[in-house]
């Protein structure tokens, strides 16, 4: 089966994101084109790039670096509401064609600043309710003629989408990851996405989450193709497994002397995936073989929360017991990115791809 490997562009005005103490250029497009190239040159097949109001708009980021790149794939975050699903679907394809079949699209549902954008929050049944008929109206939008579909939270009439996505072989249209934790948000990846992205738990949550969705899809009546699924994560890799240790404890105890909480990482840290990481660290600091928990005391959130800590041997062996559970997509980062992207790419990619799991 093959595998994808993603890094991660964090889209940030202000510097400082998750510590990376880069100055020199940061936010500006020349930052994110040479972060873009380097994941293309150094075995990375694309990368997610971060979303969020406040933060430039990543489906124009996205746009500006496939054309300023030959293979790298923007896995683009958006969100309902903040986007109509007809404009998306138009858009969306229109990048897709321009560049080759190379977008790949990422859902968020999580809790925003809806209202600086003219949205409305309501609760979690209704924010997942309307995602899941935004995938449902994009789909059509992507792949048929003349659309008229009349929803809780979205109509169109007579639609069609012009350019079309870009068709490759079995592909119809870019990818759709989803993500969250919730029963809510399980129902509607089950039947909805093309790959749930999970964050760094331990392996038998995993497992579990995994044997649940497959439940859910066969009990949903899913009726797209199997759902596949993906890791976002930190990984701190180092030459030997001390000096990974040594820095990830020396990042952890710096985070502890300068942990602030923003708005937004409030917000998140609400979520039940991210309740879900943060409450790993009562059950030990390592779990598995290297799954560091402490980074979610002292402020690091989503993908921050947890860390594979290690030599590229180390973290290759983790990330291949999660490959073991059926996991095929990775989004792997850590800080400062500009450099790390080369160190973990350069490492570690070679290891995994050479042994595939059929």
């Amino acid at each position: 089966m093959s595998l994808e490997f993603l890094w991660y562009i964090p889209n940030t005005v202000e510097p400082g994101h998750r510590g990376d103490d880069t100055k020199d250029g940061w936010g500006t497009l020349d930052f994110s084109t040479k972060l873009a190239r380097a994941a293309e040159e150094h075995g990375w097949g694309g990368a997610l790039i971060g979303t969020g109001w406040g933060r430039p708009d990543t489906f124009t980021v996205a746009t500006s670096l496939a054309a300023r790149t030959r293979t790298f794939k923007p896995l683009v975050a958006i969100r309902p509401g903040y986007w109509q699903p007809a404009h998306f679907a138009s858009a969306a394809a229109t990048l897709d064609q321009l560049s080759g079949g190379r977008l790949l699209v990422n859902i968020v549902s999580g809790r925003d600043n809806l209202a600086a954008y003219g949205d409305t929050e309501g609760d979690q049944s209704h924010r997942y309710a309307r995602t899941k008929e935004f995938l449902q109206l994009v789909r059509l939008l992507w792949t048929e003629e003349n659309v008229t579909f009349k929803g809780d939270y979205f109509t169109v009439d007579g639609s069609t989408v012009a350019p079309r996505p870009f068709r490759i072989g079995q592909r119809k249209h870019p990818r759709l990851y989803f993500g969250g934790a919730s029963a809510a948000a399980e129902r509607v990846s089950a039947a909805e996405a093309d790959v749930q992205l999970f964050w760094g738990e331990p392996l038998a949550g995993i497992a579990e989450r995994i044997d649940r969705l497959r439940g859910l899809s066969q009990s949903l009546g899913r009726t797209h193709a199997p759902l596949e699924y993906g890791l976002r994560i930190t990984t701190l890799v180092r030459d030997t497994t001390e000096e990974a240790w040594r820095d990830a404890e020396a990042k952890v105890a710096k985070m502890s002397d300068e942990q602030r909480v923003s708005p937004t990482d409030s917000l998140r840290r609400q979520a039940v995936g991210q309740q879900r990481l943060i409450a790993l660290a009562a059950r030990g600091e390592v779990l598995d073989s290297c799954l560091y928990t402490a980074p979610g005391k002292f402020g690091g959130g989503g993908a921050g929360t947890t860390w594979l800590v290690g030599s590229p041997t180390d973290v290759a062996d983790a990330l291949r017991k999660y490959q073991e559970l059926g996991l095929t997509h990775f989004i792997l980062s850590d800080t400062p990115y500009k450099q790390e992207v080369v160190r973990i790419g350069d490492l570690l990619l070679s290891r995994l791809n050479d042994r595939a799991v059929a």
